[in-house]
């Protein structure tokens, strides 16, 4: 059972999200893939096979890994202004790891955790480049390999990171649930076909959907080991869509004054 969760539930939502991200455009797809797709598997994964009290702390250090998915976004955007995809995905790459190495070997309670990361958040928007007023998103042609190699490299790293937890412990199995798969090849294929502007966009989406996927995080640390798996997961993930959907309402009233006034 655990091995068929590994082998489909997150390239199947990796897939759902970017069938999305197409069809909504960009920052849609940016929101989308700061969802717990790739990460939510990986927890369940790793609290079926580990059991809650591990489970909980993996989903504490979790918190601290989405400080790195918000570092990610901040490097490669800036980076794409200078370089093509590929500079601009081994620079973010490098400053995730890094991030990630140096946050294993912190311990926080959840919520404050949780608030590391809405800081997080912030501090990313304010440093993030300045994204067009307007621009004329293109549909771009995709090649027919692209949402097979999403859920391939989704299935090898949700594999790897559970397989690995035993020996890597769940610190470290919890700062790489979130590592940015699933954001690495929306953002490359978005910068090689609509430019920086397109990847700016997309990315951008990220941090400010960052509050749901902590939401989910945190939850899953503080009451799993008192409700169990399946209930605590339902719960977090309720709870998640709930946070989400609210915040995108949130967002698109401050953002109607400002259409209206130009």
């Amino acid at each position: 059972m655990t091995l068929l969760l590994k082998l489909l539930l997150a390239p199947l939502l990796v897939v759902a999200s970017s069938l999305a991200g197409r069809r909504w455009g960009a920052p849609v797809a940016g929101t989308l893939v700061a969802l717990p797709i790739v990460a939510g598997p990986i927890l369940l994964v790793t609290c079926l096979e580990q059991g809650p009290r591990f489970g909980a702390r993996a989903a504490s250090s979790a918190l601290l890994g989405l400080v790195s998915l918000a570092a990610f976004t901040v490097v490669f955007a800036w980076c794409s202004r200078r370089t093509g995809w590929v500079g601009s995905l081994a620079a973010a790459w490098l400053a995730t790891l890094a991030l990630d190495l140096a946050l294993a070997r912190l311990t926080v309670p959840p919520f404050a955790g949780f608030a590391i990361v809405l800081a997080a958040a912030w501090l990313a928007l304010r440093v993030f480049p300045a994204a067009p007023a307007s621009s004329a998103e293109q549909s771009p042609s995709w090649p027919w390999w692209d949402l097979p190699g999403r859920a391939l490299a989704t299935a090898a790293l949700v594999v790897t990171v559970t397989t690995a937890a035993d020996t890597v412990g769940p610190s470290f199995t919890g700062v790489l649930a979130p590592f940015p798969i699933a954001t690495s090849v929306v953002a490359a294929f978005v910068l090689a076909q609509q430019g920086t502007d397109g990847a700016v966009q997309t990315l951008r989406g990220v941090p400010r959907g960052l509050l749901g996927f902590a939401v989910f995080c945190l939850l899953v640390a503080v009451l799993v080991e008192h409700l169990g798996t399946p209930a605590t997961f339902a719960v977090a993930l309720a709870a998640t869509l709930a946070v989400q959907l609210a915040w995108r309402w949130a967002l698109s009233r401050r953002a109607e004054p400002a259409l209206a006034s130009g």
